[in-house]
């Protein structure tokens, strides 16, 4: 087939993903299998392996993805059940005083939202933000958008959280790489998205507490124990496999392939290596050291792994799009393409990423359909490590921008802040775009010296 025809073909591709998952609102992880089938067929791949490529691709994907956000999960739950999430919040904006509480809050909700879901640290924090509007009497916009904009740039742009540890894999992206430029762009975005615009927002916008949220927030469970965790222990303990991955990607750059000593920290610092360490010590430090029973401790782990099905699934079905795309040779095309429009590739998948989220509104959906697409192309091209990790936290930025109607963020938001659609756009869709686009401007500049 022509590059033409090729290109026409992923272009078809995306646009039968998107009538599915819109208009006949087809659940992602089959919508996304349909596709593939179909691109498959028209692109020239023999009837007789097109099994073949669709379970290679499904392989090859979820037997990284699986673990790492199954390991994640469960240290997530266990931050949360202990009461150490809470205490990492209380304490920072104990120490942060009154007029710097907007920055602990976002600091909090950075550090929370590593190793849990967006919704779960909402929810979890959300009462120290009506706490915090009832005390001082400001609208409630002043603190919560702080919150939510760490909450927002931890889930998005830094691993293990479920989104960028699924481009990663589909991209072969060296999560050590993906950390440092998740850091480097997420946090300015944090501060001129959560502290700078929170501010002026919150001066548009009075909002008070709302009424129904009164009696619904949950409060954390703790087990029924009186014990409470100190900051430096649940800091430290969500630093090490941060830290572990961190210190595997600056050794692996400086040292000889063949070192000894390099073997063992690629051992180590690796992933699942790094993050089993950390389930293992938030078992022992939050859960047995808390007075939780081995039996309760189970039952956290196993309920952890319950909402992730769907995201791994998901995200093994992006991996079988993007096998698909290799093996009809649309990725060698798309690579021609780009390098003829002489388009960055670092742009291509934020405005891939982009166009996809603001069609279908799922951040994962949009994650999964660009890294699915731009991976024939990385593969082809042979990036540099760094480069990779560069192109991921783009395609993670374009799929936080314009959150709106179709996106469940948009909903979780505006009930838990009490405001209507109308303010939901002007706070939370304008913030998301904010990180969205600073974050993407950051790890831009970062891709001119890689």
């Amino acid at each position: 087939m022509s590059t033409f025809s090729l290109v026409f073909v992923a272009v078809f591709g995306i646009a039968l993903l998107l009538f599915l998952v819109i208009v006949l609102r087809l659940q992602a992880f089959v919508a996304l299998l349909v596709s593939s089938f179909v691109v498959a067929m028209i692109g020239g791949i023999p009837p007789g392996e097109i099994v073949d490529v669709i379970q290679e691709g499904m392989a090859g994907t979820l037997g990284y993805i699986a673990i790492v956000v199954g390991l994640g999960t469960m240290f997530g739950e266990m931050l949360q059940v202990s009461g150490g999430a809470e205490q990492i919040a209380d304490t920072l904006v104990a120490k942060s005083g009154k007029d710097r509480v907007q920055w602990a809050l976002g600091l909090t909700g950075v550090i929370v939202a590593i190793p849990v879901f967006f919704d779960v640290a909402l929810i979890l924090f959300i009462p120290m933000v009506y706490s915090l509007a009832r005390r001082y009497g400001r609208s409630l916009l002043y603190y919560g958008i702080p919150l939510v904009a760490g909450i927002a740039v931890a889930h998005s742009f830094i691993p293990p959280t479920p989104g960028p540890v699924a481009v990663a894999a589909l991209l072969g992206a060296d999560l050590g790489w993906v950390i440092l430029f998740g850091l480097a762009a997420g946090i300015p975005a944090m501060i001129i998205g959560g502290i700078y615009f929170g501010k002026f927002i919150a001066g548009q916008i009075f909002v008070e507490v709302p009424e129904y949220m009164e009696v619904e927030t949950p409060e954390p469970k703790r087990g029924g124990t009186e014990k409470t965790l100190s900051f430096g222990m649940v800091l430290a303990i969500i630093a090490v496999p941060l830290v572990l991955i961190l210190i595997n990607t600056l050794f692996t750059a400086i040292l000889p392939e063949e070192s000894p000593v390099l073997a063992w920290v690629s051992f180590i610092g690796h992933p699942f290596t790094a993050l089993l360490i950390a389930a293992l010590l938030a078992f022992y430090f939050l859960g047995k050291r808390m007075g939780y029973s081995l039996g309760e401790i189970q039952k956290f782990a196993t309920r952890s792994l319950e909402p992730v099905g769907l995201i791994i699934l998901v995200t093994g079905a992006g991996g079988v799009f993007g096998n698909v795309l290799v093996e009809t040779g649309i990725g060698d095309a798309l690579a021609d393409v780009t390098a003829q429009t002489n388009l960055p590739v670092i742009v291509l998948a934020f405005l891939i990423a982009t166009v996809v989220r603001i069609s279908q509104g799922s951040a994962t959906v949009s994650m999964v359909t660009a890294a699915g697409l731009i991976a024939p192309v990385v593969t082809t091209v042979g990036y540099s490590a760094p480069m990779i990790g560069a192109i991921t936290i783009a395609i993670a930025c374009g799929a936080t921008v314009l959150s709106h109607v179709n996106d469940s963020g948009f909903w979780l938001v505006s009930r838990y802040f009490g405001i209507d659609e109308k303010d939901t756009l002007r706070s939370w869709t304008v913030l998301e775009t904010i990180l969205g686009v600073v974050g993407f401007l950051v790890v831009l500049v970062i891709s001119l010296f890689l």
